[in-house]
């Protein structure tokens, strides 16, 4: 049985926020936001006027961002907890754990059965342990809201423009290119399904003296020479060398022509690792083209706003003004724009083309280039924290406990190619993306390529496949029948393992919210593995197919329906595939 999985443009190109319906979570966390204001209220009305005492009246209402709402590591701290009490105890002048009682019971008032009781922890943590009827009733609506729970509730919803890889196109696209796209391409899926409005955009540096350089190397090649030093040299050289060398003797045309075959070859590498497609492909020499080119556009508006000067016969750029350490070159004495000069006019042109921020993923080796981006942004009037500069941290390939080279072409680097023929697209994006952007990873390839519950993404993969096996094995009419008992169903007590993988189930639109705020992937990696983990413990402590009675295997057909949802919805924000057989 094969069931639809949403990775279309509506799910993964942008939703409005507005589209989201309240989670069964947010409803939750509205009741202990409500109790708490209730407290609040109660302490203003009853309490004395701020002219008798001298103090400051009580807070109308909470802070409502510092109150969290989370699960417990242990189950026997209760289902959620939360910190109101600690939050607002200085504003009623009671001590936390005082005020905890006060807010469970009100608590208590609000949810009347859904809540079965509450305990006071530590120093005024407010423990809830929910009924049996709330987690069915929750399931039953995460259920309903069918491929796209989760979907949505970014506030506010942004028009954001992230460019990513954006990889020299004088050489192949490598493992350290592989690690940019990976997550640029994960990053814009999270930030589109949250409610984003997402546009994809590489950047090609196909101007200056690079292009010509790339062109002289393969030029010598072609002729048997020596490479020019600081020329490009490999076997990837010399196969163009073999394939252009002959026909052309200016360099600045063979390095053209010679980058038109790498983007080529690049566009396949990149369709090949599952990489959703670019917007759009925003070459360098265009920002030169035109009257006025944007360059010169760009140039002309910080000369307006008194943001040049010229000295020693250079154009400069007063960077120090907003936080960088030395003022910029744009233009050298020698009349030739600087490749900042033509990265400034690419961040204006984005602005001009209405994205309310922009994210650049860099490669590690950009970092002293931050600061001084963020500067010229700023100086062309945009807000700095509109742009984010995103770096990349390296990614070492290990064999057998050690480092490892595995190059047939290059014995430099390792080519996307070569790392996806050596162990598929789905565990090189899984581990690609595992670790946060901006910690190194260490790639195991022996671990990478094992079908064996040590293997991460096989084991995601894995519950996948067994829950689409079971589903199977129910029938497609028995799945339907499950799911329209799921409303209002009373499958008696439910079991611990039942009561956790709901709650990890509920959990997913938060995971997803923190994924895009933070503008970090790995957390849904994480979840993916958490929640196949949490499917796993009720697989093997709950019978699914022959559960008796019938209203027992209804529920947990169900249960597995959701877990399938969103394990494929995780492995597809991913970029990874959900198998539905191994």
């Amino acid at each position: 049985m094969t069931e639809p999985f949403a990775s279309d443009d509506q799910a993964l190109r942008g939703r409005s926020a507005g589209d989201r319906s309240p989670t069964p979570l947010d409803r939750l966390r509205e009741a202990v936001l409500g109790a708490a204001g209730e407290l609040v209220d109660r302490a203003h009305d009853k309490g004395p006027a701020p002219q008798d005492t001298g103090a400051a009246a009580p807070a109308k209402a909470p802070v409502r961002a510092s109150i969290t709402l989370e699960r417990p590591r242990r189950a026997e701290f209760g289902d959620y907890s939360t910190n109101a009490a600690l939050v607002l105890a200085p504003a009623l002048g009671a001590s936390p754990r005082e005020v905890a009682l006060r807010l469970g019971g009100a608590l208590q008032e609000r949810l009347g059965a859904s809540l079965d009781r509450f305990e006071v922890a530590g120093p005024g943590f407010l423990n809830l342990f929910l009924s049996d009827s709330w987690l069915i009733a929750a399931l039953g609506d995460a259920l309903d809201a069918g491929e796209l729970f989760g979907a949505g509730g970014a506030t506010p919803a942004e028009h954001i423009l992230v460019e990513f890889v954006s990889a020299n196109p004088t050489g192949p696209v490598h493992v350290g290119h592989a690690r940019n796209a990976a997550y640029g391409d994960a990053l814009s899926r999270v930030l589109a399904f949250h409610g984003h409005e997402v546009g994809r955009e590489f950047y090609v540096n196909d101007a200056g003296s690079q292009v010509r350089k790339f062109g002289e190397s393969i030029r010598a090649l072609a002729r048997g020479e020596p490479v020019p030093e600081d020329g490009y040299q490999g076997a990837y050289v010399e196969q163009l060398a073999n394939q252009l060398g002959r026909d052309s003797t200016d360099p600045a045309e063979l390095g053209r022509a010679a980058v038109s075959v790498m983007l080529g070859e690049m566009q396949s590498s990149l369709v090949a690792f599952g990489v959703m497609g670019f917007d759009r492909w925003a070459y360098e020499s265009s920002l030169h083209e035109g009257d006025p080119s944007p360059v010169a556009h760009t140039l002309a508006l910080l000369e307006e706003q008194g943001r040049t000067y010229r000295r020693d016969g250079a154009l400069w750029l007063r960077t120090t003004e907003f936080g960088d350490d030395k003022d910029r070159v744009l233009v050298r004495s020698n009349g030739e724009h600087t490749y900042f000069a033509s990265d400034i006019a690419y961040h204006q042109d984005k602005r001009e083309r209405g994205f309310d921020r922009q994210i650049d993923v860099w490669g590690a080796d950009h970092h002293g280039y931050v600061q001084r981006m963020k500067a010229a942004y700023e100086a062309l009037g945009g807000d700095r924290e509109h742009l984010e500069l995103l770096i990349m941290q390296l990614v070492h390939l290990v064999r057998a406990g050690e480092r490892a080279l595995m190059s047939k072409r290059a014995g430099e680097f390792v080519t996307l190619d070569e790392l996806l023929a050596e162990i598929g697209v789905d565990a090189a994006r899984w581990y690609l993306l595992a670790r946060s952007h901006d910690t190194t990873v260490d790639l195991d390839l022996d671990l990478a390529r094992e079908q064996s519950n040590e293997n991460p993404v096989y084991y995601v993969q894995y519950a996948h496949a067994r829950i689409a096996s079971i589903l199977a094995k129910a029938g497609p009419e028995r799945v339907a029948a499950a799911l329209t008992a799921v409303a209002g169903s009373e499958p008696g007590p439910l079991h611990a393992a039942e009561r956790a993988l709901i709650e990890l189930l509920l959990a997913f639109p938060v995971e997803v919210a923190e994924a895009a705020e933070r503008r970090a992937p790995h957390r849904i990696a994480a979840y993916a593995l958490e929640l196949a983990q949490g499917f796993t413990a009720f697989y093997r402590d709950c019978r699914v197919v022959g559960a008796e009675p019938e209203s027992v295997e209804s529920f947990r057909i169900a249960l597995c329906v959701a877990s399938r949802r969103l394990i494929a919805r995780s492995l597809g924000l991913l970029g990874v595939s959900a198998p539905e057989e191994m």
